[in-house]
């Protein structure tokens, strides 16, 4: 912003009175008195001052088509030597293009004529206000003027009606008003859309949530039917009012709409209104500044996810016009303006991701907070449309996002999500989808990019595609939150998502078919500038395909005094290669091996003379696709051909990890002591490098197997070997004004380490450095070797938590330790113009080591920085002095950063609490490893605790909420250290009891292999607790990939402060039989864990949150209609997911392994029956009707008012009973899950015996569950929401009940006199139903099971893009499902449960059938098992089809296949024990039980000696690095191959073979084992069993707590002592 345009200057004279000119103008304008910049159309235009706007943009489109098309001659080199000319006359549609202008300006200039005019009814579209209304108060101040002010009147109230239950009264209260031109205004149509829609919306909502759409008792009223009136009305406006109806229908024919419906940019671009017009910086709609006009329930999560859209079109205002210069740009070829254009339009769509990331699940964010509990139930359901054939409010309507991919050239939209935009784009108002087709088929940039051959536009191009759809874009930044927010969404009500329409295998768990379809259409998107992606967007973090440009080395540079020059600063050449980038940004660079290492490497192997020789690749290997990526880098099709020194200069060759070892220990044949040395540590990664282990192990080795290993004459072993090396990330540490960045500089600190002795064969200790920051800023010795020449793979990445704030007035704080006050040298070079506070605590070991230290006193003399500083090994300290402005020289005794922290508590107490809690509101910053981290978080909370707060859990608190407020924001790394084995195992039954959602208890979480006590991390996760909670309990490894948290160096950083232990492995089983129940058991706990903390969070929500229950003063009937909804599902469904198909199939393989082991007459509890008569006992349906009562409430406010209080403590109880429940459940199910370790460490015990014992215990497991189950139902039917003492008035509430009762006419049949009367036949008096006798055989277990399968709904699953019907699911289907008015139906997470149990069931008893025919008493033959209902089942016909007779084919199963099940079963075959990693559960979120087990040998390759072979000569003359290392150093050479005579007749393997274990005593095995009747218990105790000697029995897992299975006296009688199972008697004992 110049002077002269300034408003202060321009009305105080020419002079600026805030001083010398140019003193405080920044990047964003003067910044006197915090003046901003009001983007005008002559701003946004660059149009001089005192120009007309408008009369200066025509004239500018009013050249001669000879100035836009052939502004000069051709140039000489074009014209020289062409024959024919016609080539260089411009095209037809050139020339017609220049006389009428660019497409998209036409387009604007029309709509910005014609919009005013007709209140916008083609949409809002104009160069200063983008697609948002120029006003939002307009359309609804107009329509207020009107008759259809009374439409808007009652939206205005709707959410305090909405909370009394009587919308739909009101809506049938509202006169007919027509939406004729007659009445409602042009001007006034966009808000009589909205209005309408709404109305419309909430009506359908409460009727299908009316109170009687879950357990009722009586047949909901039917005032609200048929007032519709007409035969022939619409399908969207069925059900609807007339006097509703027929004014929406008339508006949206006025609004060129085809059928009536609501749409996603009316409910939040065109529903919001502004809290300060004048807060215009950085643009108006902003979150901050927005409200909505009209909600529908009033809560946040409504408001921020409409908000956040509508910020979205803010956010892209400019770009409208930007977009239609760079077609103009295109047009008359003009690159340096196209160029300018991209790069503001980079700056744009960087901020898009920040937009998104303002919705919060942290409870702490205040009004960010978007609760995914309440969201899914609430919002999401009311948001379904108002018909299958209309457009869904889904966020792929929104203009801005398909106007980018329009702009980028997106061709493929062949995934769900794409065709769905395509669908929904059909339905956008006429001026944006002419602007859309007017950027997309007419001078498309992407083409002209390509075309120009401009290095410099294809790079800004490729930052504006990573920064929209890459993987830490807005499409990846979208994509990792909606993952997060629909499991919690999926797993505590119906499923509520767009993406599960046409789910797979993963129908059940919508949040993962989601990610898996946003990754699709992200692949898609960049198609364009990508070839065929095979990687997850995901799995490219932390891999070469980060880094997609080259760039060289232009300096290294030293700045701080210490003379090991342990930090430099290293100086990268970003020229033309059009790389942007921000403060905050960090660097992706592929570091190149030292040639010392390659040395090394070569020197063991004899490849010094192959340097430049080619190496063969697979097809499908990492270094073909790292081939692939130089040649798409390059932007060339011809791949390039990788040299051995590519190998190993690119490759990964230190430090050794076990995966790489184990690869040389199989190519040498287990012949190195060195390896196996190495193979038998107990820490990993060891520190050392490849070229290391190979100069020991080349002695050790024979010639013979070397060469064998290492054949020369074939090197396609070296990349197979030899992995890719991954990049290495650094914080860039400048800031630059210029258009393009011609460098970038990086701040590296060298990584130090000493050589594992496993490696120094007695050498003296030898210092080694980190790969990459050796290469980068490497020891002086080794600066001859460092070469500036080689081209570097380097790439830009944008953490979003480690942002700049917005307002350039904001405090901000940056906490450093060491190099870590590298991104904050960017930080305030950046806010050098700006006049907010910078205040940098820096912590180092000595003034040797201080960096920066000469900038950093001249920001300190300028007043634009206030440094404190802690040198924890020095004791000549700096001392920030405020009065002169500079830096003191003063002895300090030593001390670490938190001294300093709290020396200025009282500014960091300021800077931390936010200003409504009376603070500054700071921005604070931590930059460095885990040890600084811990400390100045010590500091702070110390420094809150000692000025602000009485105890530390307040200062937590505040700390918890600058957290949540993305305050406070960290850049953590640290240096891989080793981690050792020998931690505490941790079984996987400890894991799940620590799920943390009791206030007090642990959290713990398992990822790769490790357990995390998270407990303390919660408050300052971004996320909050609900993500979190999510996977607590349960091997999170899954979920932990899929959110690329494994490749992010913060979180694994952070997370090794909180490691406790490893997960303990899987039992070694040596029954097959053993291990699929154990993999069965397995999932059924996940499942019970998952059901427990999702239903906690449930419960949660309803009890803690008061505004749940009540409005003000006012009982709120939407925490009526939540708990009357959450409890009827309960009370329906039975626990679907715990005691559904999933524990009958468990019943069905346990019972079938005891009687196929003992003998086939064995009796078995009823445990499928006695769950049936649980569900239908009395106390359920006293249960059930007192829910049906709070049903009665929804809709009726009046007569909730006298029950208030005890229909509080009614839901109290019940959900504290429902969570006490399932605790207890999970306690048992982690009691069968010890038993496995104890039954498999039984020595002396045959197999038979083995399986009867387990299978016997946890059947008896399932019969305690039982049991439980109808406990829970009798405590639940003691319960009553009649407690009219606690209430206000109880004369009141008794006389209400007793109204009710005259009503229904309940009351007058105890007026009736009753006597006996003789005619009745009194033979057949009341049958118990409670019979001693209720034990069942196998043949019964069966008839159970196929009945159940019978009657189960057949699940259809439809992919992606398809339908049953009309051959494609579209977002409408999938959101009018969701809004299906029964709760009854089970979310998708136990539908996908239950479904897949009842196929693995089904497959079960397929393969099993002959085992099963006998059994069960089936006849012989080919009997079908439909026969078998007709002879034991019940008498009724079963409603499903019969089971095929022959397993399914595997295209036609589409369930998760569990890894245990056998081929026969369409299954992949169990998994090898012990392993050293697991992946875990296909049925939860932490993936299937799988083993990722490196092999522990490797087939031997059988090769004869080899010839020698002759390298190939080399033309090149000049000496390489490597060739001089060779000559100067002494390195241990390949072995020459020894003749033939020398050679051993045989080779005998060093390794020692095991002694076989001693035989077991006793034949036990020789006869069988009968058990005739299994234990029960009458009550619920725990079973007792007898213990056993640590002679006896080999336990994994320790003592079980309640319970121990022994071994003990087995061997004597075949069987437990009288307490215990009597395995050699014909019965088996009660407990």
């Amino acid at each position: 912003m110049s002077e002269a345009s300034c408003p202060v200057s321009g009305s105080v004279g020419s002079a600026c009175p805030a001083g010398a000119v140019g003193a405080r103008i920044g990047p964003r304008g003067c910044a006197f008195a915090a003046y901003q910049m009001t983007p005008s159309l002559s701003t946004l235009n660059q149009i001089p001052h005192g120009q007309n706007p408008e009369e200066y943009l025509r004239s500018r489109e009013r050249k001669t088509i000879n100035e836009l098309l052939m502004p000069e001659a051709p140039a000489l080199e074009v014209t020289k030597g062409l024959k024919n000319a016609d080539g260089l006359n411009p095209r037809d549609t050139d020339v017609l293009a220049a006389a009428l202008g660019a497409p998209a300006r036409q387009v604007l200039m029309r709509a910005e004529e014609v919009g005013p005019k007709t209140g916008w009814k083609d949409g809002y579209l104009s160069v200063a206000n983008g697609f948002c209304p120029p006003d939002p108060s307009a359309a609804p101040i107009a329509l207020a003027l009107s008759p259809g002010r009374v439409w808007s009147d009652l939206c205005e109230r709707m959410p305090g009606v909405v909370a009394r239950g009587k919308m739909r009264e009101s809506i049938l209260q509202l006169p007919l008003i027509y939406g004729s031109s007659d009445f409602i205004p042009d001007t006034a149509l966009w808000a009589a859309t909205v209005c309408l829609g709404i109305l419309c919306s909430v009506y359908r909502y409460e009727e299908r949530n009316d109170g009687h759409e879950g357990i009722s008792v009586a047949p909901p009223p039917g005032i609200f039917k048929n007032i519709d009136g007409q035969e022939e009305t619409e399908e969207e406006l069925k059900g609807i009012p007339r006097n509703i109806a027929i004014p929406f229908r008339q508006v949206c024919t006025r609004m060129g709409r085809a059928l009536p419906h609501l749409t996603q940019f009316d409910v939040s671009v065109y529903n919001f209104k502004l809290r300060d017009p004048t807060s215009v910086h950085p643009y108006l709609p902003r979150c901050e500044n927005m409200d909505l006009r009209w909600p529908v329930f009033n809560d946040r999560g409504e408001a921020m996810f409409l908000l956040c859209m509508a910020e979205s079109h803010g956010c892209t205002i400019r770009a409208i016009d930007i977009m239609a210069r760079c077609q103009e740009y295109v047009m008359t070829r003009n690159k340096d303006g196209l160029l300018r254009e991209l790069i503001k339009l980079k700056e744009i769509v960087d901020q898009l991701p920040n937009v998104f990331h303002k919705i919060s699940v942290n409870p702490n964010a205040g009004e960010n907070f978007a609760n995914p509990v309440e969201w899914g139930q609430r919002y999401a359901k009311f948001s379904a449309p108002l018909s299958k054939r209309v457009p869904a409010l889904s966020g792929l309507a929104l203009p801005p996002f398909l106007l980018l991919d329009a702009f980028l050239g997106r061709t493929k939209y062949d995934s769900f999500l794409g065709s769905e935009a395509l669908h929904l784009r059909a339905w956008l108002p006429m001026n944006i989808r002419a602007f859309i087709a007017a950027i997309e088929y007419h001078y498309q940039v992407p083409a002209f990019v390509k075309e120009s051959g401009d290095p410099r536009l294809n790079g800004v191009l490729e930052g504006i595609v990573e920064s929209y759809t890459g993987e830490r874009g807005f499409m990846g930044t979208h994509r990792y939150k909606v993952y997060g927010f629909l499991e919690v969404v999926a797993k505590t009500g119906r499923s509520e998502t767009n993406g599960n329409a046409g789910a797979s295998d993963n129908a059940g768990r919508p949040w993962e078919e989601v990610h898996k379809t946003l990754s699709d259409s992200m692949k898609e998107r960049l198609y364009p500038f990508r070839d065929s992606l095979s990687l997850e967007p995901h799995e490219m973090r932390g891999s070469f395909n980060e880094c997609r440009f080259k760039s060289r080395i232009l300096g290294r540079s030293s700045i701080d005094n210490d003379p090991k020059r342990s930090t430099g600063m290293v100086t990268f050449d970003l020229q033309d290669t059009g790389i942007t980038f921000q403060p905050g940004d960090r660097l992706a660079v592929m570091p190149l091996n030292c040639w010392i290492e390659c040395a090394k490497v070569a020197a063991a192997l004899g490849l010094e003379e192959f340097m430049e020789h080619p190496v063969p690749l697979a097809k499908s290997s990492d270094w073909q696709s790292f081939a692939n990526h130089m040649a798409s880098v390059s932007r060339t099709k011809t791949v390039p051909i990788l040299t051995v020194k590519d190998i190993l200069r690119r490759g990964h060759l230190a430090p050794l990890t076990k995966d790489l070892v184990m690869a040389f220990h199989a190519v040498l044949r287990a012949s190195s002591s060195t390896v196996l040395k190495v193979l038998a540590t107990e820490e990993w990664p060891v520190r050392g490098s490849i070229g290391d282990l190979l100069q020991v192990a080349v002695g050790e080795v024979s010639p013979h197997v070397w060469d064998q290993a290492f054949d020369l004459s074939d090197l396609s072993w070296l990349p197979k070997l030899i992995p890719v090396e991954v990049p290495r990330t650094y914080s860039i540490s400048n800031f630059t004004n210029e258009l393009l960045p011609s460098t970038v500089d990086l701040t590296v600190t060298r990584s130090d380490y000493k050589l594992s002795p496993l490696l120094g064969s007695g050498q003296p200790e030898v210092m080694k450095h980190g790969v990459s920051s050796g290469f980068l800023n490497p020891p002086q010795s080794q600066l001859e070797y460092a070469t500036d020449d080689d081209e570097i793979l380097v790439g830009v990445s944008r953490p979003l938590n480690f942002q700049l704030p917005i307002s350039a007035a904001a405090p901000v704080a940056m906490f450093a330790g060491g190099s870590g006050i590298a991104p904050f040298r960017s930080f305030w070079q950046a806010r050098s113009g700006g006049v907010g506070r910078n205040i940098l605590f820096l912590g180092v070991q000595s003034r040797q080591r201080l960096t920066h230290e000469n900038e950093l006193r001249e920001y300190v003399r300028a007043g634009l920085l206030e440094v404190h500083t802690a040198f924890s090994r020095d004791k000549s300290g700096l001392v920030y002095d405020g009065m002169s402005r500079d830096l003191v020289e003063r002895q300090i005794n030593p001390r670490y950063i938190d001294s300093a922290i709290i020396e200025q508590g009282q500014l960091v107490c300021d800077l931390v609490m936010s200003k409504s809690q009376g603070g500054l509101g700071g921005h604070l910053y931590i930059c460095g490893s885990v040890a600084v981290y811990d400390t100045v978080m010590k500091g702070i909370r110390q420094a809150i605790y000692n000025n602000r707060t009485a105890t530390k859990e307040s200062a937590d608190a505040l700390i918890a909420t600058a957290f949540a407020e993305r305050r406070f924001m960290l850049d953590i790394f640290m240096t891989p250290a080793p981690v050792s084995y020998n931690a505490p195992k941790i079984p996987m039954s400890e894991l799940a009891l620590h799920t943390g959602h009791r206030p007090g208890s642990k959290m713990w979480i398992g990822v790769h292999g490790g357990v995390y006590d998270v407990t303390d991390f919660l408050p300052i996760h971004p996320g909050g607790t609900l993500i979190v909670a999510a996977s607590a309990g349960l091997d999170a490894t899954r979920t932990f990939d899929e959110l690329a948290h494994t490749n992010n160096p913060e979180v694994s950083s952070l997370l090794t402060k909180y490691f406790i232990g490893h997960l303990a492995t899987r039992p070694n089983f040596r029954s097959g039989q053993i291990s699929d129940l154990y993999n069965l058991w397995y999932q059924y706990l996940g499942t019970c864990v998952e059901s427990l903390t999702t239903l906690y969070l449930e419960v949660n929500n309803i009890m803690e949150d008061s505004k749940v229950w009540f409005q003000g003063s006012f009982f709120n009937m939407g925490g009526v209609r939540k708990f009357y909804q959450f409890q009827s599902r309960l009370m329906q469904n039975g626990f679907s997911s715990l005691f559904g198909a999933k524990l009958q199939e468990l019943y069905l393989k346990l019972s079938f392994a005891l009687v196929n082991s003992a003998t086939s007459d064995t009796s078995l509890p009823d445990v499928i029956g006695a769950i049936s008569r649980a569900q239908l006992s009395y106390a359920a349906a006293a249960a059930s009707k007192e829910i049906a009562q709070i049903g009665q409430f929804v809709c009726n406010s009046q007569g909730a008012q006298f029950q208030e209080n005890g229909i509080l403590r009614y839901a109290q109880s019940v959900t504290e009973m429902d969570v006490q429940f399932l605790e207890d459940i999970r306690k048992e199910v982690c009691q069968g899950m010890d038993a496995f370790d104890v039954v498999e460490s039984m020595v002396s015990v045959v197999e038979m015996q083995r399986i009867i014992k387990l299978s016997a215990f946890l059947i008896g497991i399932l019969e305690r569950m039982a049991k439980r189950l109808e406990g829970f139902y009798s405590k639940l039917a003691e319960e009553s929401i009649y407690r009219p003492k606690m209430e206000k008035n109880p004369a009141r509430t008794r006389w209400n009940v007793l109204k009710l009762k005259i009503l229904d006419g309940s009351f007058f049949v105890l007026t009736q006199e009753t006597r006996l009367d003789p005619m009745v036949d009194v033979s057949r008096p009341f049958r118990s139903t409670r019979h001693m006798n209720q034990d069942i055989d196998f043949t019964h277990i069966i008839a159970q099971t196929k009945h159940t399968m019978d009657r189960a709904p057949k699940p259809s699953h439809h992919r992606a893009g398809q339908s049953s019907t009309s051959g494609r699911q579209t977002l409408a289907d999938s959101h009018t499902a969701r809004a299906a008015p029964s709760s009854q139906a089970p979310s998708s997470f136990e539908s996908h449960e239950q479904d897949s149990a009842m196929q693995r069931m089904s497959s079960f008893m397929n393969t099993n059938m002959k085992a099963i025919r006998r059994l069960s008493r089936l006849p012989p033959g080919d009997m079908n098992l439909a026969h078998l209902m007709s002879t034991y089942g019940q008498t009724g016909t079963p409603s499903g089809p019969p089971l095929p007779s022959n397993p399914p084919p595997a295209t036609a199963v589409h369930h998760r296949r569990s890894p245990t099940e056998t081929p026969q079963q369409e299954q992949p075959p169990a998994p090898a024990p012990l392993a050293p990693s697991i992946h875990f559960r296909s049925t939860s979120r932490s993936g299937s039980l799988e083993r990722a087990m490196p092999p522990t040998s490797m087939v031997r390759r059988q090769m004869a000696p080899s010839p020698a072979t002759t390298p190939p000569l080399s033309t090149s003359t000049s000496t390489s690095p490597l060739s001089s290392i060779m000559s100067s150093t002494s390195f241990a050479k390949r072995p020459l191959l020894p003749t033939q005579s020398s050679l051993p007749g045989k080779l005998v393997s060093p390794r020692d073979r095991a002694s076989s274990r001693a035989s077991e005593a006793g034949s036990v095995h020789s006869r069988r084992v009968i058990a005739n009747d299994f234990p029960r218990r009458q009550n619920n105790d725990a079973i007792p069993l007898p213990s056993i000697s640590k002679d006896e029995i080999r336990s994994m897992t320790g003592t079980l707590r309640s319970f121990r299975l022994t071994a003990a006296n087995v061997e004597q009688s075949g069987g437990f002592n009288t307490n215990g199972l009597a395995l050699g008697s014909q019965k088996l004992p009660r407990f």
